[in-house]
């Protein structure tokens, strides 16, 4: 388990250190789960000491979420004072994130296969009816 845990460290370490030298707009934990994938990818699968260190820290992750509810609880003032523009910030991240997915569904649907499309809808049979 510690090689594991030192596995896992060690990759999240390179992905903040390639973050930060290359001046990435991409955090460092990320790149290290990249980087992670890239390596379980070419090794062929996930040794079960990985698998069984991840699914001990999975069932222990609520406790990593005590640190950014003390930090909530610190900053609780500056929360009230600025509610307003966190409540847009979130209503609009969230609805620009469903509106590019919808836009990349959309596309990426367009390229597919003429013989995988659908059959039409009932508005569409009522046009088809009518002409």
């Amino acid at each position: 388990m510690l090689g594991t845990l030192t596995l896992l460290l060690l990759c999240q370490l390179a992905g903040e250190l390639a973050a930060r030298l290359l001046h990435l707009p991409v955090p460092g934990p990320v790149l290290g789960m990249l980087l992670l994938f890239a390596g379980l990818l070419l090794r062929g699968g996930v040794p079960d000491t990985v698998q069984d260190t991840a699914g001990g820290l999975l069932r222990h992750l609520s406790l990593l979420f005590v640190p950014a509810g003390v930090g909530v609880m610190v900053h609780v003032t500056r929360l009230e004072t600025e509610a307003l523009p966190i409540v847009v910030a979130l209503f609009g991240s969230t609805l620009f994130g469903i509106a590019v997915t919808a836009k990349l569904m959309a596309f990426l649907l367009s390229r597919t296969d003429p013989r995988l499309e659908e059959e039409p809808t009932v508005g569409e049979q009522a046009k088809g009816d009518r002409a």
